[in-house]
């Protein structure tokens, strides 16, 4: 059996797909590409897919992450290519390595979202992220199944920054940018809990809803404070299986 792991995006209006209607979309993209899937077994069996923390619906992505088995062995970036040509555009099949490490949703330990708030001045988000940042605790509320929950936002937030407005907006209307560093903790903070933060903080309330994109997840590094690729320590192990491989075949016998 041959692990694949896989990173693809969620785009314009396809954030708006829940992570069922993707696992649907997958699952007939699987099925076009001819993958020689991997089943579970009992009466219904599926096809071996992991998915791995899913970004809320109604949010974009440049980094979900998948796995999937396989009986039968695959060159990785053909693979992708195959699968990528059976999604709808803005279901991005954008990388594919490989499996040669174990514990992939142990790597996935923080998220970078990029917040687009149109219609708040630059000026005013700062003075809110400010507020937040400086705060010892935030208090927001979740409605829940259970009903309305009540916890504290602040000591997942590792970073929270304004950025520039992106030269394609346009510039007669205010846009405010927020870069946000979140740990994946119980319960999960999301990008509309620190919204609810900044309200709450210093009663920033954005006109219409912002538009979330998270650009990257994996390991925290406490060192750097940056959040690393999980994808790479796959792709360093099969570099070092082709150089070990190379080595063999150049020794004398």
């Amino acid at each position: 059996m041959q692990r694949i792991r896989l990173r693809y995006t969620k785009r314009g209006r396809l954030r708006f797909t829940s992570h069922r209607d993707f696992q649907r979309a997958f699952e007939r993209a699987l099925r076009r590409a001819d993958v020689p899937m991997a089943y579970s077994a009992g009466f219904t069996p599926h096809p071996k897919v992991s998915y791995a923390n899913a970004a809320p619906t109604g949010t974009g992505s440049e980094a979900e992450y998948l796995e999937i088995a396989l009986t039968e062995a695959r060159d990785p970036e053909k693979l992708r290519t195959l699968l990528d040509e059976s999604l709808p555009a803005g279901l991005d099949v954008i990388e594919a390595v490989e499996a040669r490490t174990s514990g992939l949703a142990d790597r996935l330990t923080a998220s970078v979202w990029e917040l687009r708030l149109d219609g708040v001045e630059p000026a005013q988000a700062e003075q809110a992220v400010a507020a937040f940042n400086a705060a010892e605790s935030v208090e927001v509320q979740r409605m829940t199944k259970n009903g309305v929950r009540t916890f504290d936002a602040r000591p997942a937030v590792v970073d929270l920054e304004t950025h520039s407005s992106t030269a394609d907006r346009p510039t007669d209307q205010p846009c405010a940018i927020l870069r946000l560093v979140v740990r994946h903790v119980t319960p999960a903070v999301r990008p509309d809990d620190v919204l609810s933060g900044l309200r709450a903080v210093a009663d920033l309330a954005p006109p219409v809803p912002a538009a979330v994109t998270r650009l990257a997840q994996g390991l925290f590094d406490e060192e750097t404070g940056t959040v690393t690729d999980p994808l790479a320590p796959d792709r360093e192990a099969a570099t070092a299986l082709t150089a070990g491989s190379a080595a063999a075949a150049k020794a004398p016998v």
